[in-house]
């Protein structure tokens, strides 16, 4: 028995089904019905009577859900009463993904050490997946990642900003059909193993463009340089947050229907660092939204 299980219990007993249960604590429907079965296994008690459409609380269930009531809010008091400032002290550990290293992340940070400087940040680069584990280990407090398919149970995804993906061809390409020179141009590709490269991917396939590929780079810098030298085509996000500097290159939409990421911030839902997380949430709103306003300037 666990505080998820638990809360996964008491989630079910305020939204009365499994689907908003689920909802409520980010998971997949199957994912309640499959912890509310180990909950069972693990009480030795049956907690639903699935007999009828939608499962209902049988009235030992009643009993739990009260007393877990009482545990959880032990639970969640727990860290606070020992961690009063919320986590703003001590040493915050933050997984980037590597397209944000040279633009949002340290502008943020930045930002957010300028507010909070007793606050040790230790920043690991890694893909969305790699943070995501570390997470799940304790190894994380928060990462920023590109939103996965399917989020791990206990973790939640807070979005901050959509980046569409655009195709960058070197300055001197006399085409501009994206389409024409990914069937044309030799091909950089992102890394398959990123979800951002997956994502990519995927939408080649939908559009049925076979490519040559050429490399395979997971840094838009590093992309950038190759396509600048005229080494081929690639397609990589339109960050919110521009590099201090990167080499000059042709950019051309993607269309309507192109693929988009969406970068946000990760971390535990039973989070301990609470208020520190929040802060460091909202530094990263300030510089996208700062990165906003500078754009539509340059736009009018």
């Amino acid at each position: 028995m666990t505080i998820r299980l638990l809360r996964t219990l008491v989630a079910v007993a305020d939204h009365k089904t499994f689907t908003a249960a689920a909802e409520a604590v980010h998971v997949s429907h199957a994912a309640v019905s499959q912890q509310m079965q180990t909950l069972e296994a693990d009480l030795g008690l049956t907690l639903f009577n699935r007999s009828t459409r939608t499962p209902e609380l049988t009235p030992v269930a009643h009993e739990v859900v009260a007393k877990a009531r009482v545990l959880l809010a032990d639970y969640d008091n727990l860290v606070p009463s020992v961690l009063a400032d919320g986590g703003l002290s001590g040493v915050l550990k933050l997984g980037a993904l590597g397209t944000t290293l040279t633009g949002l992340t340290p502008q943020a940070v930045a930002v957010f050490k300028a507010r909070f400087p007793g606050v040790g940040l230790h920043i690991r680069p890694a893909l969305t997946e790699v943070s995501l584990a570390e997470i799940a280990r304790g190894n994380l407090d928060a990462a920023l990642i590109t939103r996965p398919h399917l989020m791990p149970a206990g973790i939640v995804f807070r979005p901050l900003a959509e980046e569409p993906m655009h195709l960058i061809a070197a300055v001197e390409e006399c085409d501009m059909d994206p389409m024409t020179l990914l069937r044309n141009r030799p091909y950089i590709r992102f890394n398959r193993n990123a979800v951002l490269g997956t994502l990519i991917d995927n939408w080649i396939r939908a559009k049925r463009i076979r490519v040559t590929e050429t490399m395979e780079l997971d840094s838009p810098e590093a992309i950038a340089s190759m396509v600048h030298a005229n080494l081929g085509v690639s397609i990589v996000p339109d960050l919110t947050v521009q590099p201090l500097e990167s080499a000059p290159v042709k950019r051309l939409p993607l269309g309507p229907d192109g693929p988009t990421r969406v970068l946000g911030l990760a971390h535990p839902e039973d989070q301990i660092k609470t208020r520190a997380v929040d802060e460091l949430f909202q530094s990263f709103e300030a510089v996208i939204a700062n990165a906003r306003g500078s754009r539509g300037g340059q736009d009018r």
